[in-house]
């Protein structure tokens, strides 16, 4: 199995996978244009990659390309519908850079209150200014808004914890219970939305894997005056003509990581109006660059790849978690050559499509059975032309809930 590397990895991962008998090819540097005849001439079955552009042109390119790793949690540089209809499966590796994030957010939210990097600069220039540089607020007992509570969230919100901040969130229904119980133990106050929240906090902080825009003007316009907001996630999730107008009207302080149309290459030159801005201390996208975070990630991608060769998918972002189709089959039968053929073709007379399939063998025994998610018209006739095939023990079908050949709820009256 060929794996290409288009990004920078960690070498540990790369070594591992080669003592597996995986060929792994190195193309850090490859731009975004330069993917797709790179796959096309390469008969790679895996691609390896952290902020390279995957565009459906690239995809498109390759015959033999059946497997995408993002070395992250986000997959926004990857056209996840081009994968999807061509049958390629893309993996992400979540969590693994949590706590080097956590760490990045912790550092630019100390270096706003402290005046570090302007303190630093005036020191090196020969300018001792302590009056200026003394004048911080402290973080103690400040209110902290979390926007997004997953695994890096949560890494922020342990931290500032720990540094005696108080901590606030959005309320959301469905969240998982886990998630719920950690929000008790670190005794978060809750909010009907982000504005309502954004007036009752010193700092707000971004977490979101997306790239809609959350904080807008009037996020901002709630925000007290000299409040800090910070953002480790995505760019797109803040209005950034908004966030110049908040900092120069009101003193908005931004400590910032990710920005619009960052360059590609790991060097280069950059302008941006925000990184120029007084208000701002800022990073070049290095949230997730750490020694720790990056051997982490390299140990979940060949987790990953190893997984896939062995015929297991893990940590799949495009695949449909739960049932699709109109009806579901469940076919009883015994463990044998042309068995699952024979019910394929009932299947096929009576038109009915397998949008999902699985065939499970129960553990000392030669029997299996094989659940299938149908799209279609059910037939009578087909459950009992199963159950006429040789060596077919049962066959089950009902509905999926909520298509429609489910039956409709009964009307609970008021």
């Amino acid at each position: 199995m060929r794996v290409l590397f288009a990004d920078p990895c960690h070498p540990r991962a790369v070594a591992k996978l080669h003592a597996r008998g995986f060929e792994c090819i190195e193309k850090p540097q490859v731009k975004a244009d330069e993917l797709g005849p790179l796959l096309a001439g390469g008969e790679f079955d895996v691609l390896v990659v952290r902020s390279t552009l995957v565009t459906a042109e690239a995809i498109a390119a390759s015959r033999s390309l059946s497997l995408i790793v993002r070395a992250g949690a986000g997959f926004n540089n990857i056209d996840v519908a081009a994968a999807s209809a061509r049958g390629i499966y893309v993996c992400n590796t979540p969590g693994r850079n949590a706590v080097a994030v956590a760490e990045l957010t912790m550092g630019l939210m100390v270096a706003l209150d402290r005046h570090i990097a302007d303190a630093a600069a005036d020191l090196r220039e020969g300018t001792w200014d302590k009056p200026r540089y003394g004048a911080a607020r402290g973080l103690k007992s400040r209110s902290l808004g979390i926007i997004g509570l997953g695994r890096i969230g949560m890494a922020v919100a342990e931290r500032a914890a720990g540094f005696g901040m108080r901590l606030h969130a959005v309320r959301r229904p469905g969240r998982d219970p886990l998630v719920r119980r950690r929000i008790e133990d670190l005794d978060f106050t809750l909010h009907d939305d982000l504005v309502e929240m954004a007036a009752f906090c010193d700092v707000l902080t971004l977490h979101l894997a997306g790239t809609e825009q959350v904080v807008n003007a009037d996020v901002l316009a709630a925000m007290p005056a000299g409040a800090i907001l910070l953002n480790t996630a995505r760019a797109g999730l803040v209005d950034s003509e908004a966030l110049l107008e908040a900092m120069d009207a009101k003193g908005i302080r931004a400590g910032l990581d990710v920005f619009e149309d960052e360059p590609t290459g790991s060097t280069s030159g950059f302008a941006s109006r925000l990184v120029r801005h007084p208000n701002v201390v800022a990073t070049p996208h290095i949230g997730a660059s750490t020694e720790q975070a990056q051997e982490a990630v390299a140990s979940a991608i060949v987790k990953v790849v190893r997984a896939y060769a062995g015929g297991r998918v893990v940590n799949c972002v495009n695949l449909e978690t739960g049932r699709v189709g109109s009806h579901v089959i469940a076919v009883r039968h015994e463990d044998r050559v042309g068995v699952l053929a024979s019910v394929l073709a009932v299947l096929r007379r009576h038109d009915l499509n397998v949008a999902g399939m699985e065939n499970r063998i129960f553990r000392d025994s030669t029997a299996a059975v094989a659940t299938m998610d149908l799209s279609g018209i059910m037939n009578p006739e087909v459950v009992d032309e199963i159950l006429d095939l040789p060596h077919v023990y049962h066959t089950e079908v009902r509905p999926v809930p909520g298509s429609d050949s489910a039956p409709a709820e009964e009307d609970p009256g008021p």
